[in-house]
């Protein structure tokens, strides 16, 4: 079992940013976190949470958690702490500017043992045209802050795929990445998402197959295994690992997801609705086509792979042609694709598109 917390609070709302999140709704925050704490009690009995069916993980996402103040996830937390998994994963994403010496000494001593890091670049000019409210000198002093307070586990976001990206710039961007104590890297490719202010430039995302494929080795190299498409660590997130394998997740806030067997709930996107209908959630069942689909994008994309006891005999046959021409692995009863840029096509493929 899963817990995601989102946090729809932000400083400043990135060029990029696609995400349920708000820059004027700071006043509601208590309100809020008091709502979470209501859907929280009613999603524990819902997905059925006790004492022999843990917590495994939990993910406060956003959003930038790093606005609000430990002090208003400690309710959160003491609600959750009988119920979670020894050594359960905590994460915490963070955004450098907000992201204090207090503010992650407060999370850590509330539990938290993992802290992800919404660098994005460590060139100055790459974050501003970004739109972040943060600078290189930020991230570089909230990463070490991180592991001066304790944290073991520290990742961070980049971004490539931006007008103006080259090799030097991006050679730099990881060069600094590895010289901080850091064992994890998400890497996203610059979208195009509608309702961005980069909606109405669209030529700022410049991707370069080339340099994605370069990139992907210069990280590779250092000992970071490529476990998803967007992911690389020395310790892999056991958080996404979960959401790839199709486990059970809570999905508590405005605009967040959660799942249980075969349906998705939706609480409402909106934060002053949701704090006042906490429990006002809307729910999608999936059908076994739809499950299937999920399960062969997911499992094709990271080294989850694809068990072949879900596969029709067509899609098996595909499989195997595939794995023929050398585009699928297959072992221990699993297909596993090696080149995760084709992850996409590959489950089209084998889907019977």
């Amino acid at each position: 079992m899963l817990l995601y917390i989102h946090i729809p609070f932000c400083d400043s709302k990135c060029s990029y940013c696609a995400f349920n999140s708000y820059v004027d709704k700071f006043s509601q925050r208590e309100h809020y976190m008091q709502a979470l704490s209501v859907q929280l009690d009613f999603e524990l009995k819902r997905f059925g949470v006790n004492p022999s069916c843990l917590i495994e993980t939990v993910f406060i996402g956003g959003g930038t958690p790093s606005t609000v103040d430990p002090s208003l996830y400690t309710e959160i937390f003491n609600t959750i702490r009988p119920f979670l998994a020894p050594n359960a994963e905590i994460t915490s994403e963070a955004n450098p500017n907000s992201a204090t010496f207090q503010w992650l000494e407060g999370m850590y001593a509330l539990g938290v043992n993992r802290i992800s890091f919404g660098v994005q670049s460590f060139n100055d000019e790459k974050l501003k045209t970004l739109g972040r409210a943060h600078n290189t000198s930020h991230a570089l002093n909230a990463i070490r802050n991180a592991q001066k307070i304790g944290f073991k586990h520290l990742s961070v976001d980049l971004i490539y795929g931006v007008s103006g990206d080259t090799k030097a710039l991006l050679q730099n961007d990881i060069t600094q990445a590895f010289s901080l104590p850091i064992d994890h890297i998400s890497l996203y490719s610059l979208t195009i998402e509608e309702h961005t202010a980069f909606e109405k430039t669209p030529e700022i995302a410049q991707e370069e197959l080339v340099l994605t494929q370069w990139l992907f080795e210069k990280i590779a190299s250092q000992g970071f295994e490529h476990y998803e498409i967007s992911n690389f660590g020395k310790s892999k997130s056991a958080h996404n690992l979960g959401y790839w394998e199709g486990k059970n997740y809570i999905g508590l806030g405005a605009g967040a997801v959660g799942f249980l067997d075969n349906c998705r709930f939706y609480p409402s996107v909106d934060i002053d609705y949701y704090i006042e209908h906490p429990l006002e959630i809307s729910e999608e069942p999936l059908d076994k086509k739809a499950l299937l689909s999920e399960k062969l994008f997911l499992g094709f994309r990271s080294c989850i792979g694809v068990d072949e006891a879900i596969l029709s005999k067509n899609q098996l046959k595909t499989a195997k042609l595939l794995c023929e021409e050398n585009m699928l692995k297959h072992h221990d009863g699993r297909y596993f694709n090696p080149n995760f840029l084709l992850a996409d096509e590959i489950a089209l493929r084998v889907e019977g598109y």
